[in-house]
């Protein structure tokens, strides 16, 4: 009975550890990103607190019920003088007396209706804005949780496939030091041939450990990107060479562009909006405001507190009426405010068109790197096939005793470096074109 337990726990646990498993194509990590990452999910709920925002401002407007109950037990009540000669007493003498009952209870319901506030008004669509804000903000992070997914996961990519192809290269250098040990061992070769073999070899595994480090790294980096606990376990199921192909599009670097439904002018067009609001606002602050109101109240007087008791009198009362508030003079302050509210709008409209000129500069600038991109991949793959025949060709010539070790590393040292280049070259492209895609404003 104990052993099965013991396998039911073993079992379990490899299925909840199966279960924590997440599997994402590059598109698929996005999608996931745009639901779950921390910052997407702070901007949802900026739109769900505009929206609230909106609704608050507008119960302003509606009708307001408030109830008031007070209660006063007087612990010594006020005494007031009365001439006596209304008692029967002497002229020019007073009688203290008190006036209504030791305890008092007052209930009243009130019922007003805003019917003109030009500072309402405005303070409305102010809250509308305020929302529209929020939908872009929430826009905007999509595109920057989209290119941090797509940076991270084109890095995980490039990690994985550098140790790879040096675990590839560790290889062929271990099967080298082999034949040239034997070389060596035989007096046909130097023994700093070897040596020399064992530097390159030795810097090979250092580079998979130093590799194999920053993998983790790079893993936790995209989980954090994804929304993600870092120590999740993610598997990608894109290559380098299937996201190649799938950013490979020399046509992008020719889409169209409109300035005015990019995000960040309608962020700076909304900043405006708002600054224009913000004036009226100011402006309707000189403005009088009206209001109807409507009570009802009830009243009870009693030396006791009876005032539950069925025999307990209460006296009501109602009221309608309307007030009428006129600002007359507030020694320039609203003037004042005004003003400031008119030095922002010309600060918010010189943003706009600073973020109109930016904008252009920055799709020429998206889309000369993006065709560099594609470029500089292309040399860095012409430049790799060099490597490796240089490589294969010094290998051959060493192995027949016509090279030096000295000139075989050489050339391996150059095919490294090129094959890092040309991964390094992969991920430029695939984040290029990430960049080329939010300038335009294409999602």
């Amino acid at each position: 009975m104990k052993n099965k337990i013991i396998i039911f726990t073993l079992l379990w646990g490899a299925f909840m550890q199966a279960q924590e498993k997440n599997e994402f194509t590059l598109q698929e990590a996005i999608d996931y990103a745009l639901k779950n990452a921390y910052a997407v999910q702070t901007a949802s709920d900026n739109i769900k607190l505009a929206t609230n925002r909106v609704w608050e401002t507008a119960a302003i407007g509606l009708p307001q019920i408030d109830g008031n109950i007070e209660y006063q037990n007087f612990l010594q009540q006020q005494v007031s003088l009365i001439p006596s000669e209304f008692f029967g007493n002497p002229p020019g003498e007073f009688q203290p007396v008190t006036f209504g009952t030791k305890q008092n209870m007052n209930a009243k319901v009130t019922l007003s209706q805003l019917l003109f506030d030009g500072s309402y008004i405005v303070g409305l669509q102010a809250a509308r804005t305020y929302k529209k804000i929020s939908e872009s903000g929430k826009i905007k992070t999509e595109f920057s949780v989209k290119q941090a997914v797509v940076n991270a996961y084109a890095n995980v990519l490039l990690v994985e496939e550098t140790v790879l192809l040096l675990e590839k290269n560790k290889l062929v250098l271990e099967q080298n030091l082999e034949q040239t040990t034997k070389l060596v061992e035989n007096g046909f070769g130097e023994e700093q041939d070897a040596e020399q073999q064992q530097l390159t070899l030795s810097a090979i595994n250092n580079d998979i450990n130093k590799t194999n480090r920053y993998q983790i790294t790079a893993h936790k980096l995209l989980n954090i990107s994804l929304g993600l606990e870092v120590d999740s376990t993610v598997i990608l199921t894109n290559n380098f060479e299937e996201l190649l192909l799938e950013n490979l599009d020399i046509g992008l670097t020719q889409t169209n562009f409109d300035i005015t439904n990019h995000i960040d002018y309608l962020i700076a067009e909304n900043n405006k909006d708002s600054q224009e609001l913000l004036v009226k606002f100011e402006k309707s602050k000189a403005l009088p405001s009206l209001r109807a109101f409507l009570n009802y109240g009830s009243a009870a007087n009693n030396s006791e507190f009876d005032f539950f008791q069925t025999e307990q009198k209460w006296y009501g009362s109602s009221l309608l009426g309307v007030s009428m508030n006129i600002p007359i003079f507030s020694s320039l302050q609203r003037s004042s405010k005004t003003q400031q509210a008119k030095l922002n709008l010309q600060i918010a409209e010189r943003k706009l068109t600073e973020t109109e000129q930016n904008l252009k500069i920055q799709v020429q600038d998206a889309r000369t790197d993006y065709q560099f991109a594609i470029d500089n991949y292309q040399n860095s793959k012409e430049n790799l096939g060099l490597a490796e025949r240089i490589e294969m060709k010094e290998s051959i010539k060493f192995f027949e005793g016509i090279s030096t070790s000295f000139d075989l590393t050489s050339a391996q040292n150059q095919l490294y470096s090129r094959q890092q280049k040309y991964l390094e070259s992969i991920q430029y492209l695939i984040n290029s074109k990430t960049s080329l895609e939010n300038a335009l404003n294409i999602k």
